[in-house]
């Protein structure tokens, strides 16, 4: 409270920040980045505090370019389709994060990727040639093979520590990435990031621009427990895990969560674990008398040895609950004297603190008076150290326990699980854009049967081809997405056996499906203005527009497409009859199959928000076209036709 009105300039500025935090400058509006944001060309320059590296402005016109692909349904690789809500995507990430931007737009609560770490041995996919287009840089590169698997020649090269831009390739690979990613989360959500010393500086300068410092949450130090380089002059045995949430102020303290305790987040949530605190002598010796009942936290055992001191007496309705039978006078120096006299004269029960903390006394084990505070639920007991959630070599076991094999030091479950349950909810749809051997749905799954959630997983991963001398290559592996979706469907039917071994059929309604999409080329033939220079040209482009669906196009892949392009998530329903598909409970009908005057009076007698079209239908009948745009019309119906 300073006592001053509001000023719409410090409204907008929040706003602002809130929208972009990545165009502020130590807390200033930093005008060439809001331009670069915006899509303009911007030479970055001005001296002043900020993150900068060669083609940091081709990061900013990349991540500015629309995607025209989609991601078309491959139900013959999916596990129940029809009713899963789970999600796997073959594809360059990149291309499907903007795919997903209308769709998935604030929806996403929680983001975990373990992205290259640029050790100079790892490949991944940086831009160089920004002007070129898409069917260029394909061309150029050669990104596919005969059978149309990306190439590690083609999208993947192996960024060296010889190159004169090594730290640059991988900011240009990760800065847009990031950017979109921030997008897709919901204003409570968060994101954890995997990395290790090569670039863990510039994953936090690059986060804070991108979320904001201020939603900065912590950098966990994760022991790995592997192996050591002997070679190394320092054995290093850990990695990090930066933890930003999209708005700081939204982030609630973690449930308590204990990775040596049962591996359920609904127990953490419902016992509320105590503290003890002991007393000592920080203050002059006083005489407290403890009144008959006061609690004891003794066996039967230490009963007798300390029976010759203090009079107990076992209260029968409660096994193993003992009391002070007699009052008893004791002296001692009490830190807590005034929280001890109120317990007494509250009757021995719990009392507030000056935190709130419901606070308690006992006589313990050894004789001492000692305080027990409970930690409320929200209060966090997360540290930023973890230990004991194995490492590579125990994340490996886990996958060959599944009958799979994955070269690439993956990630264990139980780490992963530790990171969901700090998320304070277990109903939410989880994103993972690097996917690798898929240890988040995995996770996803195993924390799902384990405490009843509901979580919701997207998984998205390029094919990118397994090396030769590889041994998934050996075991039959041509690519990394295929270990991943295989590592799925082991994972649910891992579930399903153990539920019906152990008869737990409570928790019937776990989703243990998924389904697979892959990035594919539009349904649509896309407008290419480049290289028209004449009006013969033009007049051959717009002949091939005549009609703007593809050769090959489909009628599912198309239904999907319009969808993500019209707003619609991956999971809306999907009904199909009569010629009609209805999406969304019948939000939106598309109809791509066939029209007739009739047809076009039971969708508008079904109240849709959105009807779309293919022109070709109404080939010939200029009349039913003309017709069908004034009913839409008088009906508040959205008409557009293709």
């Amino acid at each position: 409270m300073t006592g001053n009105s509001q000023v719409p300039k410090d409204v907008l500025l929040d706003n602002l920040r809130q929208l972009a935090p990545e165009i502020f400058t130590e807390g200033k509006v930093d005008w060439e980045r809001l331009k670069a944001t915006l899509g303009e060309e911007v030479e970055f320059s001005n001296e002043r505090y900020v993150l900068n590296w060669a083609g940091k402005s081709d990061a900013f016109r990349v991540l500015q370019t629309p995607s025209n692909r989609t991601l078309a349904p491959a139900k013959e690789e999916s596990v129940d389709f029809e009713t899963t809500g789970d999600i796997f995507i073959e594809g360059e990430n990149l291309e499907v994060l903007k795919i997903l931007q209308k769709s998935y737009f604030g929806k996403i609560k929680m983001i975990y990727i373990d992205p290259p770490y640029n050790t100079g041995n790892d490949s991944f996919i940086y831009p160089d040639k920004f002007s070129e287009t898409k069917n260029e840089y394909q061309k150029r590169v050669g990104d596919k093979d005969e059978e149309g698997y990306m190439t590690r020649e083609g999208m993947f090269r192996k960024n060296s520590r010889e190159n004169g831009q090594y730290h640059s390739n991988w900011l240009n690979m990760m800065y847009p990435r990031l950017f979109l990613a921030r997008n897709l989360l919901r204003d409570d959500g968060v994101i954890f990031v995997s990395i290790d010393d090569n670039e863990v500086h510039n994953l936090r300068l690059m986060m804070n621009e991108i979320f904001g410092e201020e939603n900065f949450i912590s950098q966990f130090v994760w022991r790995t427990d592997g192996n050591f380089d002997n070679q190394a002059k320092i054995k290093n045995c850990h990695e990090y895990i930066l933890l930003f949430a999209k708005s700081e102020a939204l982030f609630p303290h973690p449930p308590v969560v204990d990775p040596n305790i049962p591996e359920s987040s609904k127990l953490y949530k419902e016992e509320i674990r105590n503290t003890i605190v002991k007393n000592g002598p920080k203050n002059p010796i006083s005489v407290i008398d403890l009144p008959i009942g006061f609690p004891c936290d003794f066996k039967e055992g230490v009963i007798k040895q300390r029976s010759d001191i203090y009079p107990f007496y076992k209260n029968d309705a409660i096994v193993n609950e003992f009391s002070l039978k007699n009052n008893v006078r004791v002296e001692s120096g009490w830190s807590s004297k005034e929280l001890l006299m109120k317990f007494i004269e509250n009757g021995l029960n719990p009392i507030l603190d000056n935190k709130g903390q419901e606070t308690s006394f006992i006589i313990s084990k050894t004789g001492a008076i000692e305080v027990i505070k409970k930690r409320s639920e929200r209060k966090s007991h997360v540290i930023s150290v973890l230990n004991n959630m194995g490492g590579s070599q125990k994340a490996t076991n886990e996958i060959e326990e599944l009958g799979l094999i994955f070269d690439d030091y993956p990630k264990p479950t139980l780490l992963i699980k530790y990171l969901i349950q700090m998320v304070d909810d277990d109903d939410f749809i989880a994103l993972d854009f690097f996917a690798g051997s898929g240890t988040l749905a995995h996770s996803i799954i195993s924390q799902n049967s384990i405490d009843g959630g509901n979580r919701k997983f997207i998984s998205v991963q390029l094919p990118e081809e397994i090396a030769v001398n590889k041994k998934a290559y050996n075991a039959g592996f041509k690519t990394i997405s295929e270990i991943c979706k295989n590592r799925i469907k082991k994972a649910i039917n891992f579930e399903l056996k153990s539920k019906a071994e152990k008869l737990q059929f409570n928790n019937e309604s776990q989703d243990l499906g998924f389904k697979v999409f892959k990035l594919s080329e539009s349904n649509f033939k896309i407008w290419r203005s480049q290289g028209i220079e004449t009006a013969e040209e033009l007049e051959k482009q717009m002949a091939l527009f005549t009609d703007p669906v593809s050769e090959n196009a489909t009628a599912e892949p198309m239904v999907y497409e319009l969808m993500l392009k019209s707003g619609f998530d991956l999971n809306s329903p999907v009904e199909h009859q009569n010629g009609v598909y209805r999406i969304g409970n019948g939000e939106m009908v598309l109809l791509i199959e066939t029209v007739s005057e009739e047809l076009i009076g039971e969708v508008i007698q079904s109240r849709p928000q959105k009807v779309i079209a293919l022109d070709r239908l109404f080939e010939g009948n200029d009349q039913l076209k003309t017709n069908t745009a004034l009913q839409m019309k008088d009906a508040n119906i959205d008409f557009k036709t293709i």
